[in-house]
């Protein structure tokens, strides 16, 4: 009997993931350009992948972080809380670059747009309190609706009582959390069709056309997130394992940017950084809180959005700051980058808090929320590429600085 695999699987085990969704994303765009009819219905099968991320993805970070803290052997480390402080620096830093491009830079908006059919928070207070509420959520409405603050705090709390338990116990939940890896690898391996079918579909129903008269506005808010991307994430990341980031900072990019830049979702990317962070040799405790917590907290990013629509509303209503004024927008910016949702467009509904800071009418800034719409075909792709990707970056060096110096602790021992 012949056991040679089919011709498509040899080819495809011989190339790259990464190289693969490249060939999805021209064979896209050629499909879109050629034949826009079939481009929109392969849409399906980008709907289908991105549903099958977010399908997976609550119960892999529930069943993942459970089984690793239940596993975790007393007197071992983990990184989370240098990891929190890159995430915190890393939004504010974000915010600042916003700001510094907007005064340099000033945009103005032709606010003659529909409001968005949303309703935004209050005020930061709102924010907050419903990040609590998210804590104590059911836990099965957690993973039903996704929301992963809530199933990290079950995850944690179980895993913590499972520590407890007998070692049968904890194999079993290390055998779950082990298959539904298996299943998210699969999911994964099928990124290129997935993404082929996004970008056709995409294409094929807005154009490039409707982007032009935004292309300003886009320059502000793309220039912002490539240098944080390129120089300041760089930067903070060097300061943290003290050698050449580059390298880690473009496998991250590559990686883990360019699938969440097509399922504009931080929650949908989970599983593809989990398993990024795995092939990276990264402590398993660490990333299997850092990732999830990271989709929903590290959002530097959705900080940069905020801040330049917010400015660019502030312009084009004449209105005067100072760098103080910037400087507090900055803050408020980062901290309502936090609760931003990690769907596409979660960050726009922020706006109007921003927005209120300068006393603008809640009707003026949803009509900014719906050009961040507009836009949010590159916008909100591109957010969501730099927000995903710094969640690894972030979780790598905080994890290699710790080797660094346990390996520097047990050479001065030697």
């Amino acid at each position: 009997m012949n056991h040679t695999p089919p011709l498509l699987l040899r080819l495809t085990s011989k190339v790259s993931l990464v190289t693969q969704i490249v060939i999805g994303i021209v064979a896209g765009i050629l499909l879109a350009l050629l034949w826009p009819n079939a481009a929109e219905t392969l849409g399906l099968l980008g709907n289908l992948f991105v549903s099958a991320l977010k399908a997976v993805a609550p119960i892999l970070v529930f069943v993942l972080v459970m089984s690793s803290i239940a596993n975790h052997k007393h007197g071992s480390q983990t990184s989370i809380k240098p990891i929190l402080a890159l995430y915190l620096i890393g939004t504010f830093v974000a915010a600042l670059t916003a700001v510094a491009l907007s005064f340099a830079f000033p945009t103005e908006l032709v606010l003659a747009v529909d409001s968005a059919d949303a309703t935004p928070p209050e005020g930061i207070a709102e924010v907050l309190q419903t990040l609590l509420y998210q804590v104590v959520d059911n836990p099965v409405n957690a993973l039903l609706t996704g929301n992963f603050i809530g199933i990290l705090a079950w995850a944690i709390g179980l895993g913590l009582a499972m520590r407890q338990g007998a070692e049968s116990t904890k194999n079993i939940l290390r055998d779950i959390s082990n298959g539904v890896s298996n299943l998210v690898k699969l999911v994964i391996h099928l990124a290129p069709l997935g993404i082929f079918g996004l970008v056709a579909s995409t294409i094929a129903s807005t154009g490039f056309e409707v982007l032009w008269s935004y292309a300003h506005l886009l320059g502000v808010l793309l220039g912002a997130m490539l240098i944080i991307a390129l120089v300041m994430n760089p930067l903070i990341v060097y300061f943290k394992i003290r050698r050449n980031p580059y390298p880690l900072v473009f496998t991250c990019l590559r990686e883990s940017g360019v699938t969440a830049f097509f399922t504009r979702s931080s929650a949908a990317n989970i599983p593809v950084n989990m398993d990024l962070c795995k092939r990276l040799n990264l402590d398993e405790d660490t990333y299997s809180v850092s990732i999830p917590l990271g989709a929903t907290i590290n959002m530097g990013g959705a900080a940069i959005t905020i801040t330049v629509l917010t400015l660019a509303a502030v312009n084009t209503l004449g209105i005067e700051i100072d760098m103080a004024t910037a400087l507090l927008l900055s803050v408020i910016a980062s901290i309502s980058a936090c609760g931003a949702s990690g769907v596409a467009g979660g960050s726009l509904l922020l706006i109007p808090l921003a927005a209120s800071l300068f006393g603008i009418s809640n009707e003026v800034a949803m009509q900014v929320v719906a050009v961040g719409f507009i836009i949010g075909v590159v916008q909100d792709s591109a957010e969501t590429g730099l927000n995903s990707s710094t969640d690894v970056l972030f979780t790598a060096a905080a994890c290699q600085a710790e080797e660094a110096k346990a390996a520097a602790a047990l050479s001065n021992q030697r």
